[in-house]
């Protein structure tokens, strides 16, 4: 086993360590041709944290996040051949693998592996009980047997969220653009969860439609400060077919807001939230973050700016699964 300690010093890929000599978990893992369970082993049983395992590569030239390294190792995503090809040959010489025990397990690519992975459920990315009531409203709805289903024939291109404060540093309003691609023949509605600040009275919260859908169903749990609503669209999109569409969610019943973040339970090409504040009560700071999960450490983060009309722009490219958006600190 190798633990490293703050400074990487890079370890010699050439000590490959026979598949014999390694312990029973890792090689039955390696030999059951799941990529995400044997890494996971894999780091375990080399004493890596992610961030070490990343410093780590970076000495042998390869430039990975650390969120892919996490997204790898749960399966919430899979190594893409052949782009990915050197950096999972990288991580079985950090690992001191022999040759190819990873890179069997990611190809020839299949079928099933080239259409679109399964997104990642409210249980992946949030702690504590909100996945099940997630899945208790969306069951209320009655269309969809768990919260990694929902959505799943839409493909979301772009995101753009504006989220106004009052004077009081409450969410007052969040106004929701969407760009998305039909991934097959049929999908007629999207779902959207909202989960209000601490003190929020969900009863009271409204939901108001711009262009390209109008309000179905809605279903609300209180103790949660949680509500799921239908936007139906106007016609089953076609396959390949764009559709974009607007929403706004007014809620001034919350106390102070510690920020936003949109919880991306699948990888969106582009994500921008913009936070506009009161002039008269500006925030101290505002930070860019994104967390694979609500109770994980940022592996992005990054001080935003203000501008001269008390907004600020946190962009995210690729990004997801996860919870990207901005933390706000008040004076």
């Amino acid at each position: 086993m190798t633990r490293d300690g703050d400074t990487p010093t890079i370890i010699d890929g050439t000590r490959r360590q026979p598949l014999e000599t390694l312990p029973k978990e890792l090689v039955e893992a390696l030999r059951s041709g799941e990529f995400h369970h044997a890494l996971r082993q894999a780091i375990a049983y080399r004493g890596l944290s992610l961030a070490r395992l990343r410093a780590h590569l970076g000495l042998r030239g390869v430039q990975i996040g650390q969120s892919t390294l996490s997204y790898w190792q749960r399966g919430l995503r899979q190594p893409e051949v052949p782009k990915a090809l050197p950096a999972v040959r990288a991580l079985e010489s950090v690992l001191q693998l022999p040759a190819d025990a990873l890179v069997v397990l990611i190809g020839p690519r299949t079928a099933r592996a080239r259409g679109h992975q399964m997104a990642a459920s409210f249980h992946d990315i949030r702690s504590g009980d909100m996945g099940s009531i997630v899945d208790q409203l969306l069951a209320e709805l009655g269309a969809y047997p768990s919260s990694n289903r929902y959505n799943a024939d839409l493909e979301m291109l772009s995101v753009h969220d504006t989220i106004t404060f009052d004077a009081a540093h409450r969410q007052i309003a969040l106004h929701t653009r969407l760009v998305c691609r039909a991934r097959r023949h049929g999908p007629d509605r999207y779902v959207t969860v909202y989960n209000g600040d601490p003190g929020c009275h969900i009863g009271d919260v409204d939901l108001i439609t711009a262009e390209g859908c109008r309000v179905g169903r809605i279903r609300r749990n209180a103790e949660a400060e949680t509500m799921a609503t239908e936007l139906l669209f106007d016609r089953k999109l076609a396959e390949g077919e764009i559709h974009v569409f607007c929403f706004e969610v007014r809620d001034d019943s919350g106390t102070a807001s510690p920020g936003y973040f949109r919880m991306l339970r699948d990888q969106c090409a582009s994500y921008l939230v913009q936070l506009k504040f009161a002039l008269g009560a500006l925030p101290a700071r505002c930070t860019r973050q994104f967390r694979t999960r609500d109770d994980a450490v940022p592996v992005e983060s990054e001080e935003l700016p203000l501008d001269m009309g008390g907004v600020t722009s946190g962009f995210f490219s690729d990004a997801g699964p996860g919870l990207a958006g901005i933390e706000v600190e008040w004076r």
